[in-house]
C-alpha cells in the first residue's frame, strides 16, 4: 500500500530537490507526502530539515522525528527559515501542498463552484483557467536559497497561473516536478522495506479503518481532523 503511493511520490520528490550531503531543505506541508519527505531526507543525510504546515498534530508528529516544524500563519515565516539556514535560505524546498494550499479564499470558492459543474466543462475549466492555489509555491520560491532547487510533488493544474519568471531567473533556480515514477524508484525503496523500516513505515497510518468507513475516513482526512495524515483501508 505504501509502496505504490506514498513512498515513490516522497521519495522522488526528495531525490529532485538534490538535497546536498548535510544540506538544508524545507517540506511545505506535513500531509502523507510530506511527512515521508521529510522522514527519506533525514535517511539520505540531510543535516537540516524544516517542515512547515498549520495543523498542530501534524506539527507535533514531525517535530517527534526530529523535525523542525513551523507553522506556516508565523507572520515572519520566511524571516525564520532565513535565519536558521544562515541567512540564506535552505538548499532545496520541496512544495507537497499543491493545489490544497490554504490561503486563497477566491481560489477556494472558483474551485468550489467548478465542481457542481458538469464533468465535460470541470475538465475543461480545470485545463485552461488558473485556479490553484499557489501560496505554497510563491513561498518555495521566496525561501530557497540563491541557486537551490524546488522540487514539487503538490499538483499545479491550471494553465493560466502566473509564475514570477523575473524573480525565478535572478534567484537561478532549479525546478523539477512530475508525477511520480513509480517502477523506477522501487529497486530503491525495497530494501528499507525490510531492513530495520528506517522510515517508520509500520506505524506510519494514523487510522486503520474498514472498507465500509472509507468515505467518512476521506472526510476526515481532507477536513484534517481527529490527527488524519494516512489512513489505510483494511477489508
Amino acid at each position: 500500500m505504501y509502496l505504490s503511493d506514498v513512498l515513490p511520490t516522497a521519495w522522488q520528490a526528495v531525490e529532485y530537490a538534490a538535497i546536498p550531503d548535510g544540506g538544508s531543505v524545507a517540506v511545505l506541508g506535513l500531509g502523507p507526502i510530506g511527512d515521508m519527505a521529510c522522514r527519506i531526507a533525514q535517511h539520505r543525510g540531510a543535516g537540516q530539515v524544516i517542515g512547515v504546515d498549520l495543523v498542530p498534530e501534524r506539527l507535533e508528529r514531525a517535530r517527534l522525528g526530529g523535525v523542525d516544524a513551523l507553522d506556516v500563519r508565523d507572520p515572519d515565516l520566511v524571516k525564520v527559515i532565513r535565519d536558521k539556514t544562515g541567512g540564506r535560505g535552505p538548499d532545496a524546498v520541496i512544495d507537497a501542498v499543491g493545489m490544497e494550499a490554504h490561503g486563497s479564499p477566491a481560489a477556494q470558492a472558483t474551485q468550489q463552484m467548478t465542481s457542481m459543474l458538469p464533468d465535460g466543462m470541470q475538465a475543461w475549466l480545470m485545463k485552461r483557467v488558473g485556479v490553484d492555489r499557489l501560496h505554497a509555491l510563491y513561498l518555495a520560491i521566496e525561501i530557497v536559497r540563491r541557486g537551490g532547487t524546488i522540487s514539487l510533488s503538490g499538483v499545479y493544474g491550471g494553465m493560466a497561473d502566473p509564475m514570477p519568471m523575473l524573480r525565478m531567473f535572478d534567484k537561478q533556480i532549479q525546478l523539477r516536478m512530475g508525477q511520480a515514477n513509480v517502477h523506477r524508484w522501487v529497486p530503491d525503496i525495497l530494501p528499507l522495506l525490510v531492513d530495520g523500516d528506517p522510515l517508520g513505515v509500520e506505524g506510519f497510518a494514523t487510522h486503520r479503518v474498514r472498507l465500509e468507513q472509507a468515505p467518512a475516513a476521506y472526510q476526515m482526512f481532507q477536513q484534517k481532523r481527529d490527527g488524519a495524515v494516512k489512513v489505510l483501508l483494511q477489508p
